[in-house]
């Protein structure tokens, strides 16, 4: 680590995931934190929340299992409900104990990214494999009502649980509550730059409390040395980081770039840190990958990072394109009514048809064609040159906040994201996916890079990591930063988060215009 390299918010997404979560006491302006505050308050706060998922978790399993039993008990032969109470304890007890080895209880993955709820389905699913290879040894053709049934019921309602206290948890981090002390150490960029990752994302979980820089110097606002980084004390030197934090009762200890950390040093500083609560988390900043394709393994006696390639083939992939159709087949029959009456109405306000048709760029390289509702008044394209100078778009993009050519029809439609309801007809046909990089326009694509063309790895998509942080109202960079994320990161299991959080992003009709 011989540069001075800012951390990517990937590496501090990455961070956070992994941590725990504390209530540590407010500190003011300046004012360092007193000894023991913080990991007192961690000691309240992380097992309470962990206990509250447990014991939601269990009493879901509980009632689904009983009310299964109170529906489906009187059926069957004479010795059925002799039957039913030793194969309703074991279903209990299986799930439970799968939740149990598969860690979905860690309190490192409470609360924060997709990991929870992975080794929640997982565990659920593990549960099932269990109870139906129990049910082949017993020759028991009651097994399938706890498979088909009880475990898909348990994880509808296990599901929504956990979202319910995330967002309980989040809510109450927005505020300033439930947020775990760090310690930063690093240069004193890239320890501003954590701060202020951490100050706008507070929901996951990291307040930097104190910081450690090479000369124990910070920088005031005029730029010069100073005790502080953006309002946060400088308490010491890196050398002094093991003492800091155990007389701060620190809970994370964030080591950020700088030529001071050395292989021997990091090492030294492990050491160190044995026998604290403290976790140390280190930023490799090599490059901008996380996720599923990186991997820490042991060759040698020697810790390496791991990254293994995108896959653009494969079953998960195929998985993907089944997903896609039946997702896409489902939601057309579910919206039709909506999609008529929406047709009519853009009829009705603006003369023209009900539908936009436009070119864009998708899966290698390859035009298609986009449909959408109309939003806008008829000929709009040809309006667009007299509006050039008004464009607030950023990069290659073209928008306006109050574009002129938007009928009263149109803006309720963008706002809620229902003029791209038609677009589940590409995804039908497979030229879309419901999750991907958003469709470039050709002239855009003309216009791409090496870097920024790997977008075309992939179908373009109804929605994507764009749509879920901001859509129009992200800057041009940090678009084309999430949607190369996704075509290198990409996992079922993000495509199952960004199609939740897009419902809330519609509802909301954020960065929507």
């Amino acid at each position: 680590m011989s540069e001075h390299v800012g951390p990517t918010r990937d590496h501090v997404g990455d961070w956070l995931s992994r941590v725990q979560y504390v209530d540590p006491l407010p500190l003011g302006r300046g004012r360092r934190p007193a000894r023991g505050s913080a990991a007192q308050s961690a000691s309240d706060w992380e097992p309470r929340y962990r206990r509250a998922v447990i014991v939601s978790d269990v009493l879901a399993t509980v009632v689904v299992v009983g009310v299964i039993g109170g529906l489906f008990g009187a059926r069957g032969a004479s010795n059925w409900h002799d039957r039913w109470g030793i194969l309703a304890a074991g279903t209990e007890v299986l799930v439970l104990g799968a939740l149990a080895v598969g860690r979905a209880w860690h309190s490192t993955v409470l609360g924060q990214g997709a990991e929870e709820f992975r080794r929640l389905g997982r565990s659920l699913f593990t549960a099932a494999v269990v109870l139906a290879l129990g049910g082949i040894a017993l020759t028991s053709h009651n097994i399938r009502l706890w498979i088909f049934v009880a475990i898909p019921a348990i994880a509808a309602v296990t599901l929504p649980e956990r979202y319910l206290l995330r967002r309980w948890l989040h809510r109450q981090r927005q505020d300033g509550r439930c947020l775990l002390p760090v310690l930063a150490a690093g240069s004193v960029a890239t320890v501003r730059d954590l701060i202020a990752r951490t100050r706008k994302s507070p929901h996951l979980g990291w307040r930097v409390d104190a910081v450690c820089t090479v000369d124990g110097r910070g920088v005031d606002g005029d730029g010069q040395g100073g005790d502080h980084v953006d309002d946060v004390p400088v308490v010491g030197r890196l050398t002094e980081v093991a003492d800091h934090v155990r007389r701060g009762g620190y809970r994370v200890v964030a080591v950020t770039p700088d030529p001071h950390w050395s292989p021997d040093r990091l090492q030294r500083l492990a050491w160190h840190l044995e026998g604290s609560e403290a976790e140390m988390v280190v930023a490799p900043v090599l490059m901008e990958v996380a996720g599923p394709r990186l991997h820490v393994s042991g060759v040698l006696g020697i810790p390496l990072l791991r990254v293994s390639l995108p896959t653009f083939t494969g079953v998960r992939r195929a998985v993907k394109e089944v997903v896609d159709r039946v997702g896409a087949t489902v939601l057309l029959m579910l919206f039709a009514p909506l999609m008529m009456l929406v047709g009519l109405l853009v009829m009705v306000e603006s003369r023209g048809g009900a539908f936009y048709r436009q070119r864009r760029v998708g899966k290698d390289g390859r035009e298609f064609t986009i449909v959408k509702f109309r939003t806008m008044v008829r000929d709009a394209d040809a309006l667009r040159a007299q509006l050039a100078d008004r464009n607030e778009g950023a990069g290659l993009l073209f928008k306006l906040r109050k574009d002129p050519r938007v009928t009263r029809v149109g803006a309720v439609l963008r706002r809620f994201s229902i003029d791209e309801l038609p677009q589940l007809f590409n995804v039908l046909t497979g030229s879309m996916s419901l999750v991907g990089p958003r469709p470039p326009l050709p002239e855009e694509s003309a216009a791409y890079g090496p870097d920024i063309r790997r977008r075309l790895l992939v179908k373009p998509g109804l929605t994507g990591l764009w749509q879920v942080s901001g859509r129009s109202d992200l800057p041009w960079e940090e678009a084309v930063r999430l949607d190369l994320r996704y075509v290198e990161d990409w996992s079922l299991a993000l495509d199952a988060v960004i199609l939740w959080k897009t419902l809330r992003a519609v509802f909301y009709g954020e960065g929507a215009y």
